[in-house]
């Protein structure tokens, strides 16, 4: 307790509360001051608590506590229990409530401001759900909690680019680089721009470029529009076949029917639609909406402990013992009235039960048919564009399967004739291997022949020799073509180079000139550059100072203000007693004894007489009481056994009324039978 009380003192004595206290004197704080500082210390977490609790009711400084130490997530130690002593002790100011509640707020200062600043936004506000009945309400609501959803994400983003390490030295370094890359950029397109002004029609050709890229964009757009127009399209033709499919179907069920079928079958969708709106339907919405009031209490409320959940499991426990216990005697009392009933209101419940069921398999056939009707409508539009027709019905199918037969008779005699020319191909084939076979053996004849002679190679080489002539001859004329080309391209270079020559003398004449004035003009740059950050960074370091002195003097000022307050509070308290301490003096030195009755003193005593009085009265009764409880816990006891008694007798009356109940049907069901 003294390591929680220093840890206390210290963090008090520190930014920004500044109160030096020391263990003495923070141990002899009175209940208000303490309550003072608790409320000091949340008002620096969350500033809208920053207020002097003396001018409010105590009533209102606890409730609203208790609401920020929930936003905040405090746990009182002890068990459920003691919550209700823990409010107390916040009303009152008790150390052993307040001592902890500082301890655990000073701990995680920085936490909680930011929790609290996150309550404002983020703690959502409960709207009734009759209330949510309204559009307005509902949209509103609607907009509140889309709007709190982007305040998270906004959120998340922001801590993310805090704890991304960015600081502002790199920020600059950044920003100078980039403006290094922007000077470079200009200077290339200068270079990039003298370079085209000595190309003749310059101007011309930028215009052309220009069109050019504006042509270009102009028909990436066209094609971005030409892409959405087959998309509405594609939606379109979607639309007209599912609008011939309904179609279709209409006229078929309209053929095919009569107007007494179509009138039945219209009662039942109306019955069943009827149904569904009056009684199923807002069922289910109401059930889920009381799980959403559940739910959202459950989320309002502060997270709970295993210990909270085991107390909350027993008591659950006991009101499910209850409950069937008072479901017992319900049914001992009513069965013989109602026994007639039970059967009839088992067969009302069996039905509704059996209606429900068939609502929702026709609720879940409908939903079958409707994804069925989908699944057709997208496999007839991939039939429309795999073969460019759509799915035939009818005579038109017949006329496709007509159709169909042709086509495979003319597909049969064109396989006969593939297959007379595979064979013609297999016999031309075996030709042309036997031709190859009698050209080697005639090959090998000739070589042999050749080597008899002492000529080996011969015709292989004389044939190498025709085709390397041939290709020699290309290559020459390829050769004599290209020189006279290059001549002529030197030629035209030449001129160039000396025409382009004279007409860049002046210009470099100029741009020597520039290049000159160019370094003098960012050398003056860089200097003054150099002023103005050195400037920049004296007026940074002046503000900064100056708005620190600015926030120490307005705490300093707020500081003054509370202590003015107070001591002018407890002027006016020192006032009033003065005032009540002359008033009873003078009242009781006073000679009219109807003047001293109304002395405090004089009330004080007369009550304390009323007090002993009734002391003297209570002890008599109390005597009187110890007297007289043995013989009344005996007559008690005695009557207790009596109403058993009663009650047993009771029970063996009625089963005995109900065995001659029965008897007497039996008697009169076999009177019943002689007469037969």
């Amino acid at each position: 307790m003294s390591d929680q009380i220093q840890f206390i003192v210290e963090k008090l004595n520190q930014e920004p509360f500044r109160k030096n206290y020391n263990l003495i004197t923070f141990d002899s704080l009175e209940s208000m001051q303490l309550l003072q500082l608790l409320n000091d210390v949340l008002g620096e977490i969350d500033p809208k608590h920053a207020v002097d609790i003396r001018e409010e009711l105590p009533e209102q400084t606890a409730k609203r506590m208790l609401s920020l130490l929930g936003i905040l997530k405090y746990k009182p130690p002890g068990s459920v229990s003691d919550l209700s002593a823990f409010r107390q002790g916040l009303v009152t100011g008790s150390k052993p409530v307040i001592h902890p509640v500082l301890h655990w707020l000073l701990q995680r200062t920085n936490e909680l401001k930011k929790r609290a600043y996150l309550a404002r936004f983020l703690v959502k506000l409960e709207v009734p759900v009759e209330f949510l009945q309204d559009d307005t309400v509902a949209d509103i609501n609607k907009q509140y909690e889309e709007l709190m959803e982007a305040f998270k994400n906004l959120h998340k983003e922001c801590e993310q680019l805090k704890t991304s390490g960015l600081s502002t030295a790199e920020i600059r370094r950044d920003i100078s680089a980039m403006e290094e890359e922007k000077d470079q950029l200009i200077k290339r397109v200068e270079r990039l721009k003298k370079r085209v002004e000595t190309v003749q029609n310059h101007q011309r050709m930028l215009e052309i470029a220009r069109q050019l890229r504006l042509e270009k964009e102009r028909e990436e757009s066209l094609a971005q529009q030409k892409q959405e127009q087959k998309n509405q399209l594609f939606h379109a033709e979607q639309r007209l076949q599912r609008a011939q499919l309904q179609l279709k179907e209409m006229h078929h069920a309209v053929v095919d029917s009569k107007p007494e079928s179509l009138m039945k079958k219209l009662e039942e969708e109306i019955n069943f639609n009827s149904y569904l709106v009056t009684e199923k339907i807002p069922r289910e919405l109401a059930s889920k909406k009381n799980s959403a009031y559940f739910l959202q209490k459950v989320i309002a409320e502060p997270a709970m402990s295993q210990s909270d959940l085991n107390v909350l499991e027993i008591k659950i426990n006991e009101v499910n013992a209850q409950m069937n216990q008072l479901i017992e005697k319900r049914m001992m009392k009513y069965e013989p009235i109602d026994s007639k009933f039970s059967m009839y209101r088992q067969q009302a419940s069996i039905i509704s039960r059996k209606k429900e069921a068939k609502a929702e398999e026709l609720q879940a056939a409908k939903e079958e048919m409707s994804s069925t009707e989908r699944q057709m409508l997208q496999k007839t539009s991939q039939a429309h564009e795999l073969e460019g027709s759509e799915v035939l019905k009818g005579d038109e199918f017949k006329h496709y399967v007509n159709k169909l037969r042709s086509k495979n008779t003319f597909y049969k005699k064109k396989r006969l004739e593939i297959a007379e020319i595979t064979a013609e191909y297999g016999i031309l084939q075996r030709t042309e291997e036997l031709l190859k076979q009698r050209h080697e053996a005639i090959q090998q004849q000739l070589q042999a022949i050749e080597d008899k002679k002492g000529i080996s190679g011969y015709s292989y080489t004389q044939e190498e020799l025709e085709r390397v002539s041939a290709v020699k001859s290309e290559m020459d004329e390829m050769k004599g073509r290209t020189l006279d080309n290059m001549s002529e391209m030197v030629k035209k270079l030449n001129a160039m180079v000396a025409e382009k020559k004279a007409s860049l003398a002046p210009v470099i004449k100029e741009l020597r000139q520039l290049r000159q004035k160019c370094q003098e003009l960012t050398q003056e740059c860089d200097e003054k550059k150099i002023q103005y950050d050195s400037c920049a960074a004296g007026l940074e370091s002046n503000r900064s100072t100056l708005e620190q002195e600015v926030k120490g003097l307005l705490e300093e000022c707020v500081q003054e203000e509370s202590n003015y307050r107070y001591i002018n509070c407890m002027k006016r308290n020192l006032e009033i007693q003065l005032q009540r301490a002359k008033e009873e003096m003078k009242a009781y030195v006073s000679p009219d004894p109807q003047e001293r009755r109304k002395a405090i003193r004089e009330q004080y005593t007369r009550m304390i007489l009323e007090q002993e009085n009734l002391g003297k009265k209570l002890r008599e009764k109390q005597k009187v009481v110890r007297e007289s409880h043995g013989p009344n816990m005996k007559q008690i006891k005695m009557w207790q056994d009596f109403e058993q008694l009663m009650e047993c007798k009771r029970e063996c009356f009625l089963k005995q009324q109900n065995q001659t109940a029965i008897g007497q049907v039996i008697q009169e069901g076999g009177k019943d039978r002689l007469v037969l």
